[in-house]
């Protein structure tokens, strides 16, 4: 019996945070060989999804809720690096991170930061 790689153990994860409500979508980056099992195991479940090229031999799967999947099919238009601080502010949202955090990247990245992490690194 072949073992599971980690990272289909952290997908099953995923999906079993997803089905007992703990997430609302998740987006999980994995290499192109799982897609397959991946993509198999989430219709199994009836989990909608998307897939999105991430690099040379990554996809960037998101799943969940098919309102967060339409919101990401309208903002998430190219590569993750290539969002505006807008939209990877929304996307960091809508996938749970800590708002905080995310308030700091998104004035980081707006170059307009006074949060005390920032003004300690000056």
């Amino acid at each position: 019996m072949e073992r599971m790689p980690i990272d289909m153990k952290v997908l099953m994860n995923h999906i079993y945070e997803y089905k007992k409500g703990v997430r609302q979508m998740i987006l999980f980056t994995m290499n192109k060989r799982f897609e397959q099992f991946a993509t198999e195991r989430l219709q199994h479940q009836n989990i909608p999804y998307i897939l999105q090229p991430a690099g040379k031999n990554t996809l960037n799967l998101y799943f969940g809720r098919r309102e967060c999947l339409e919101a990401i099919r309208l903002i998430v238009t190219r590569p993750l690096n290539e969002l505006t601080p807008e939209e990877d502010f929304i996307l960091g949202a809508m996938l749970g991170y800590d708002i905080c955090a995310q308030c700091e990247r998104f004035c980081e990245r707006k170059g307009k930061c006074n949060c005390r992490h920032c003004e300690q690194a000056q």
